[in-house]
């Protein structure tokens, strides 16, 4: 229920840009708010429950995909300028996640389900640039926060995909990819990817 409740959340913010609603701006950041609060407690509910397994990683992963994307086309629609000041920089971010993603499905045919720390961290980062964003139509500092950030995360989960030998979801990091790759046991943490 949590992740395709992401999916109706996308759906709605996505319409109320498109038929500029009253008050926008406090309806987006509430319901993306509650969007980024499903995605945190799904994983840690399904945790819990023992009920997580692969299909719901990628099921997951593919809404989350969706979801932020919907939210990205509701910022361009609300703050255009803010997009073409900055559309190399996007650009560029938006080909290191197809690259990301590209690289998964040619070795594993399968989408990426990592879930790293630092993707999180980033996903963090992400959430407070597009609020800025939509409640100030710009963003500087933060941007290029998230910006370099962004970049260096979707490289590292080329490489954490590249030192896999078969498809793994919940890799915290790099070493951890490794340390798989050579047969040793994956450190987990309970409350991120238990």
């Amino acid at each position: 229920m949590l992740i395709y409740s992401r999916f109706a959340i996308g759906l709605i913010i996505l319409s109320c840009s498109i038929f500029h609603i009253k008050n926008y701006s406090a309806v987006a950041v509430t319901l993306f708010t509650i969007g980024l609060l499903t995605d945190i407690f799904d994983g840690i509910i399904a945790r819990s429950l023992n009920v997580s397994n692969e299909k719901l990683r990628r099921l997951d992963s593919t809404i989350d995909l969706f979801f932020f994307i919907a939210v990205a086309v509701a910022a361009f629609i609300s703050s255009p300028q803010f997009f073409y000041e900055n559309k190399i920089e996007l650009s560029i971010l938006i080909g290191a996640e197809a690259t990301a993603y590209l690289v998964c499905f040619f070795k594993f045919k399968k989408e990426i389900a990592t879930h790293s720390i630092s993707s999180k961290v980033w996903a963090l980062i992400l959430f407070a640039t597009i609020v800025q964003l939509m409640m100030t139509k710009t963003s500087s500092i933060l941007f290029q926060v998230c910006f370099y950030l962004g970049v260096v995360t979707r490289v590292e989960i080329i490489f954490i995909i590249l030192v896999l030998r078969h498809w793994t979801s919940d890799v915290p990091g790099l070493f951890q990819a490794i340390r798989l790759r050579q047969g040793k046991p994956m450190k987990r943490h309970k409350l991120f990817n238990g």
